[in-house]
């Protein structure tokens, strides 16, 4: 018998297999991907639960809705306010707005617009007023006035104030003084007009002075001040 010498295979070198052996089959891409789907599948579980849990959280910063009233359609400046006039609205809270809860729609309804409101607009404490601006015997006048000319506190509609005039006296001897109610404000600005109601017999001579510009406005003594509404005639007068 003939004795042959097979050398032995050295660390790291293949070893042919014979034949008739069988040979190692390695792993088929498909059979790698379902040894990994296990884990894929609790990985996408997990990011589907983050975000369900961070969705919530979301919603519940900023799903916060709250209701106020809106304009259900328009109410021209200085009319009363009907419930017909107003419908609730639901919006998300936002400290940059104020505008007037739905619980308080009772207390909005009869005041009287304070500016042009428009339909779809939220309802502003502003907006609104309890004051009776203008009164029968009562007449709108419109300054033109500039800031030195006004309080620096501003004005509001409704506001009791007194007009002065200033300057030459020589056309009415001494300095006069007018009582009268802002009836509505121009834009802001260095320069604006604002209206304001006096008695008719004191219109003309107040759009005098508006047209010579001498004239200062001074907030009403509190102590002085008319009831709710415009000033009467006897209010007015000079000195």
């Amino acid at each position: 018998m003939e004795n042959r010498t097979v050398p032995s295979p050295t660390l790291g070198t293949p070893v042919a297999p014979g034949r008739g052996e069988a040979r190692p089959v390695a792993p088929t891409r498909s059979l790698r991907a379902r040894r990994r789907r296990p884990g894929m599948v609790a990985m996408a579980v997990a990011l589907i639960a983050a975000g369900g849990l961070g969705g919530a959280v979301l919603y519940n910063s900023t799903g916060q809705r709250i209701a106020v009233l809106a304009l259900a359609r328009d109410v021209p400046y200085g009319q009363p306010i009907t419930a017909n006039d107003l419908v609730v609205a639901r919006i998300s809270s936002d400290p940059a707005l104020a505008p007037i809860s739905a619980a308080d729609l009772n207390r909005a309804v009869g005041l009287r617009a304070t500016t042009d409101l428009h339909r779809g607009t939220l309802l502003l404490a502003s907006d609104v007023t309890g004051a009776v601006v203008v009164q029968p015997g009562m007449q709108e006048v419109g300054l033109p006035v500039h800031t030195a000319q006004l309080p620096a506190a501003g004005l509001q509609v409704g506001q009791h104030i007194e007009i002065v005039l200033i300057g030459d006296q020589s056309a009415v001897g001494s300095s006069a003084t007018m009582n009268a109610v802002v009836a509505q404000l121009g834009k802001g600005g260095d320069s604006q007009v604002i209206d304001v109601a006096v008695p008719v017999a004191d219109a003309t001579r107040l759009a005098n002075w508006a047209a010579a510009g001498r004239f200062q406005i001074l907030l009403a003594p509190k102590a002085a001040a008319a009831p709710a509404g415009s000033p009467s005639p006897s209010g007015s007068g000079s000195s």
